[in-house]
């Protein structure tokens, strides 16, 4: 695999302008702050191959589904992720020219996201028809220090000319998505207002009513400072701009500063957001850009501080991680509520919903371990809350009393996931939300958080797996039909062991917990419906391979051709853009981790030999085409001992964007993963287990790494882990003592105290 950008530490670095790349540049070098995003798109006029994309978190529009058939239960609507208004422009004229890098001469180009600090800069030189040559400098962020606030800093000097620039500032609601059903145009107008120094788009959304006011504020400055300027006003409905004319002189440099502010109804009353844009954007442009940068930096630095992975030794490794924790953090901070980890971030519009299954199996390590223990706490509430709506699923779907099936995509806990297969049958899900729960305690000790939230949570799932199994005469068991596992390459199968393993153990935790929390939220559960839940617990089906310690992937399964990977001409791969979708469901490939999953989740359920057994069965068939995957099994190598296969399963998940493994970067980046990322080196690497009673380090270190350092959370106290070839080093940071096992030998660290081995 190639990599598309060049290698650093800290940054994405991209050298020379080609346009076959820039959208899938759009992606990698996207900026965020939690709250809304912006893809890498250029300020100025673009006119070759592009996605625009600016998305505000919590705002979608319920796309009708279309579909050649209706069934009771089937989701009325895609939750559609939406192209908000374009707050970066800037068009530039020179001489009546308009800059376009897809038509003007590029004679060099550089761009950098700066992970560090949060910055996209771009630098190029430009030769217009007329000969005239500009260099042209911008860098912009999104506050991480004020979620409300963005702002641009746009430079031009002319090399070789004296002339007349004119630059225009807008805001421009009228935004299309790329894929939207019947081309449907998505936003209302609410109110508009430009002036000679704010600028207002407030629009709405239709059907949904979510309200987004953008204010805009800009400033022109030469060396020797502001610049005093007449200003000609422009508006339409949901566009204002305004526009300045300048002598420009050779060589000198000048630069326009454009502030922005955006207010949603998902943080705030629509009755305000107008003026708190307005007011916001006044502000933010009296502090000036440089304190805001500053500010915003100091913001990523206090991230870093605590979220880090150092490597040693290996430069592609490094850039990796911080890429993955970079966009997370991007993404999801824990602010609001209202909001969760969408699979594409503020990184594209593909995927709607602002919630899978991920956020529960792979987000929620990563915030348990690297954060305060409410931001974990926060994604699983965000799940109570929608235990009304889980309950409504399900009676869609024939079940009763109570019983929960959560969506498999949701932006407000309806179900809103269009594809029949993933609707009604990929059900595991629900089962990674209980298991979030469990993980949740088990590292935090909150069991009053249990007893008030998640016991609700867990008897609704619990009444639904004890609906969705069957009693089978034929194999004196209860059985599970009709599901869709991780493994989406398999559709309509019976007794896929990992549906039928994590939905038995829900059940059984919830007769577990069920004792320690009693009667709460008016739950009344019969002796008869307890009776049933010990019988099928006792009773379920697991399918195996005679004569080994092989979990069947499902009933079936090895009726399939059994061929590897390997098998595959390079040509072909990946297979889902290339094969009919008849011959993936009939072949022998994995798309992700299936039993491997559960043998994550539940590994303690396993000796290792049972785990090397059907590891060395089921990762050579497995084809790692969703990004979920490697990460699941390069923790899984790891704790085989087979380092080689764990680093290379590492750099897949870790660079699965950055190198765009899977052809598909263009459409956005895959953010949910990103955490997998972190998992992969935090508990395969390192080999960090958190349980209810102890916290447990078994490390490994790749060849070509020299040391890898981070620090997690524990009982909320940081520890610094270092790993090197010969030792590992454990200090504790925090004000409590802590007990750590370190290769299976338990140590005691009192407060600031460090341990070498």
């Amino acid at each position: 695999m190639y990599n598309l950008f060049e290698i650093d530490e800290w940054k994405i670095i991209e050298r020379s302008f080609d346009p076959l790349k820039q959208k899938q540049a759009e992606s990698i070098f996207s900026i965020g702050n939690g709250c809304f995003g912006q893809r890498a798109n250029f300020e100025e006029t673009f006119s070759g191959d592009s996605l625009p994309g600016s998305y505000v978190g919590g705002v979608y529009y319920p796309d009708k589904t279309r579909v050649g058939w209706w069934k009771n239960g089937y989701p009325e609507y895609f939750a559609k992720v939406l192209n908000a208004c374009n707050w970066i422009g800037i068009n530039v004229e020179i001489e009546g020219v308009q800059i376009d890098l897809a038509t003007s001469q590029v004679l060099s180009f550089y761009r950098e996201l700066n992970m560090k600090e949060g910055t996209l800069k771009r630098l190029f030189k430009l030769r217009l028809a007329d000969g005239k040559e500009l260099e042209i400098e911008s860098l912009r962020f999104c506050s991480m220090h004020n979620e409300d606030v963005a702002a641009i800093s746009y430079s031009l000097t002319p090399i070789n000319f004296s002339g007349i620039v004119r630059l225009t500032s807008y805001l421009n609601g009228r935004v299309t998505n790329h894929d939207a059903n019947y081309d449907e145009f998505f936003w209302d107008e609410v109110s508009r207002d430009i002036n000679s120094s704010v600028g207002m788009v407030c629009a709405k959304t239709k059907k949904t009513d979510f309200y987004v006011a953008t204010a805009m504020c800009s400033s022109f400055s030469d060396q020797n400072g502001l610049l005093d300027l007449e200003v000609k006003l422009n508006e339409c409905e949901l566009y204002v701009e305004n526009s300045f004319g300048h002598a420009l002189n050779q060589g000198e440099k000048y630069t326009l500063h454009k502030y922005i502010s955006i207010a949603s109804s998902v943080k705030y009353p629509s009755s305000e957001l107008v003026d708190k844009s307005i007011s916001c954007v006044k502000n933010s442009a009296s502090l000036g850009f440089d304190a805001l940068l500053h500010n915003h930096i100091g913001a990523w630095e206090r991230i870093w501080d605590a979220a880090d992975i150092v490597i040693d030794g290996d430069s592609a490794a490094q850039q990796g991680i911080r890429f993955n924790i970079f966009h997370l953090y991007q993404t999801y901070t824990g602010k609001n509520a209202k909001l969760n980890i969408g699979p594409k971030g503020f990184t594209g519009e593909k995927y709607g919903g602002a919630t899978y299954w991920d956020t529960e199996a792979y987000c929620l390590p990563f915030y348990l371990k690297t954060a305060d223990p409410q931001i974990a706490r926060q994604l699983l509430i965000y799940r109570y809350h929608h235990l009304d709506k889980a309950i409504e699923n399900a009676e869609k779907l024939g079940f009763k009393n109570g019983a929960a099936l959560y969506p498999m995509v949701t932006m407000n806990g309806e179900e809103c996931h269009n594809e029949w297969e993933i609707t009604f049958e990929e059900i595991h899900r629900n089962g990674a939300i209980a298991f979030g729960i469990y993980n949740y305690v088990r590292h935090t000790g909150n069991r009053d958080y249990l007893k008030k939230y998640g016991f609700p949570v867990i008897l609704g799932i619990a009444r639904f797996w004890s609906q969705r199994f069957n009693w089978s005469d034929s194999k004196k068991a209860y059985v599970m039909l009709g599901v869709t596992g991780p493994n989406e390459y398999e559709n309509n199968v019976n007794n896929n062991w990992y549906t039928n393993y994590i939905a038995r153990w829900c059940i059984e935790y919830c007769l577990e917990i069920k004792e320690e929390v009693g009667e709460v939220h008016d739950l009344i559960i019969s002796e008869e419906e307890l009776a049933t839940f010990r019988n099928i617990v006792k009773n379920v089906y697991l399918p195996e391979l005679e004569g080994t310690n092989i979990f069947l992937q499902q009933d079936g399964f090895m009726d399939k051709e059994q061929l590897s990977a390997s098998d595959l001409p390079l040509n072909e791969r990946p297979i889902n853009q290339h094969w009919s979708w008849d011959r993936i469901l009939r072949s022998i490939f994995i798309k992700q981790a299936d039993v491997l999953q559960g043998l994550y989740l539940f590994e303690e359920h396993f000796d290792l030999e049972t785990i090397r057994e059907n590891f060395d069965f089921y990762e050579p068939k497995t084809v790692h085409e969703s990004s979920l995957s490697p990460c699941v099994h390069a923790i899984l190598a790891a704790k085989l001992g087979k380092v080689d296969k764990a680093y290379e399963l590492y750099l897949r998940t870790s660079r699965l964007d950055l190198d765009d493994y899977n052809h598909e970067a263009d459409e956005g980046l895959h953010i949910t993963s990103m955490a997998g990322t972190w998992m992969s080196l935090v508990e395969g690497m390192a080999g960090v287990r958190i349980t209810e009673s102890s916290l447990n380090v078994n490390p490994i270190i790749p060849k070509s790494w020299s040391c890898y350092t981070f620090q997690i959370r524990y009982q909320n106290n940081p520890l610094l882990i270092a790993v090197t070839q010969t030792n590992t080093e454990l200090k504790n940071l925090g004000d409590s003592d802590l007990s750590v096992y370190l290769n299976e030998q338990l140590y005691t660290l009192k407060a600031n105290e460090s341990i070498t081995v």
